[in-house]
């Protein structure tokens, strides 16, 4: 069993298991099927370093708000660390920790000289006015100077920021050290050095994923029945490109409950449609209301939750009626879910490697701005789909070779990189 000692007072959520706990886990089983040694398990399960930082804030009624803003450093055994800041009002250590950890392993399975790293801050960014997000986000990066960097950790954008708090971390980190410095954090506008395709990216990377695994069973995404929970950035770019590959999507949905239509909703009307009623798809005509508890359960081939953590449990993956799950969010699907639809035949196809179109193109942005040249959306989508589509035969591969689920052929993978490499350097003792 993994150590947890060193990481982390707050408690689990009673609730389900806690994303960090459900990533030791996942860590555990990867550790076992390659029979790594105790002591290297124990190395990779800490992060190396934990900031915390307080971001003292004056609001716009005078008043002075003190937050808590957190970074984690998981590895940098293959290269800095890299991976997003959240603003979100659930984001805890432990969520960062687990998050932190997922990026090393999603890094290294994906081969991108990257290690894992997350950070956040616990507000509902809704509630601030845009000049105290920047002032938010500028005194967060300022606290973090030391410990960020175009060769040290490259953060990104996530749940609840985008590009305009990059560019705002990006002048923050410039002004600091006298000059621009365009590859301090990926996810930026194009007008600063940020990459054509990036907006698309990881909903991009859904839909090669879902492409891929449905060739492997002898089929194509024509006349395909999807249904995505969630139609943020990710969820609403994974429906579009689905949609205009095909696919039937019959299902989306926000936090404020989704849309149903049994003939395949109009994505590119819907995406209209949202953007004129503040992001709300109710409503949508052709369509009827629908639950996120019941889309998760609706009949169709392919079901990609795109939303939050912990969506399929064992209360409810008895009813999940897909036979292709695409984990477009980071851990929707819980331990024993996970392992009931492994029974069941169910093909899971792992966030790590699902979602990972994001960090890819974060990856592309970051070597474009090194190299102060800058590539057309046709190449940068080009280079994604290579790396995606050669992730994706490795996990199958190595799924066939050992006889064991996509989502541990993924993580002896990631975890089997990373172990080696700290053997090869000479970091494990």
């Amino acid at each position: 069993m993994i150590s947890k000692s060193l990481l982390l007072s707050e408690p689990a959520s009673p609730a389900h298991i806690c994303p960090f706990d459900q990533a030791c886990s996942y860590l555990e089983a990867a550790a076992k099927e390659l029979n790594l040694n105790q002591g290297l398990l124990e190395i990779l399960s800490h992060p190396r370093k934990v900031v915390t930082v307080s971001i003292p804030v004056k609001l716009d009624d005078g008043e002075i708000q003190v937050l808590a803003g957190h970074r984690v450093q998981h590895s940098d055994v293959l290269g800095p660390y890299k991976g997003g800041i959240r603003y979100h009002p659930a984001v805890t250590l432990r969520e960062v920790s687990a998050l932190a950890m997922l990026m090393t392993w999603k890094c290294a399975l994906l081969g991108i000289p990257y290690g894992g790293g997350k950070g956040g801050i616990a507000i509902d960014p809704k509630r601030y006015s845009v000049g105290e997000l920047e002032r938010i986000s500028r005194r967060y990066i300022s606290e973090l100077i030391k410990d960020i960097g175009p060769s040290v950790d490259i953060p990104a954008p996530d749940m609840g920021t985008s590009s305009r708090e990059m560019a705002w971390m990006m002048d923050t980190y410039s002004v600091n050290v006298g000059h621009a410095v365009p590859g301090v954090v990926t996810g930026k506008p194009l007008s600063i050095g940020g990459s054509l395709g990036r907006e698309m990216a990881t909903g991009r990377g859904v839909m090669i994923i879902v492409r891929e695994a449905l060739a492997q069973q002898g089929k194509s995404l024509a006349g395909v029945r999807v249904a995505i929970q969630g139609f943020g950035n990710v969820g609403s770019a994974a429906a579009e490109l689905l949609h205009q590959a095909g696919a039937k999507v019959i299902a989306v949905s926000t936090g404020a409950g989704g849309i149903f239509s049994e003939v395949g909703l109009d994505i590119p009307k819907l995406k209209v449609y949202a953007a004129e009623n503040r992001k709300s798809i109710m409503g949508f005509p052709q369509s009827v209301p629908i639950s996120n508890a019941d889309l998760l359960t609706l009949p169709c081939d392919v079901l990609i939750p795109a939303a939050l953590e912990n969506q399929i449990t064992e209360e409810n993956v008895n009813q999940v009626q897909a036979r292709i799950v695409a984990e477009a969010a980071n851990g929707p699907i819980t331990l024993e879910a996970n392992l009931a639809l492994e029974a069941r035949g169910v093909t899971v196809l792992p966030d790590i490697l699902a979602n990972a179109g994001g960090v890819v193109v974060s990856y592309l942005e970051w070597v474009q701005g090194l190299s102060y040249v800058f590539w057309d959306e046709e190449r940068v989508n080009r280079e994604m789909e290579h790396l995606m589509v050669q992730a994706y035969h490795r996990v199958i591969q190595q799924s066939e070779v050992r006889q064991i689920p996509l989502r541990l052929a993924a993580y002896t993978l990631g975890v089997g990189r990373v172990a080696q490499a700290l053997t090869d350097r000479g970091l494990y003792p």
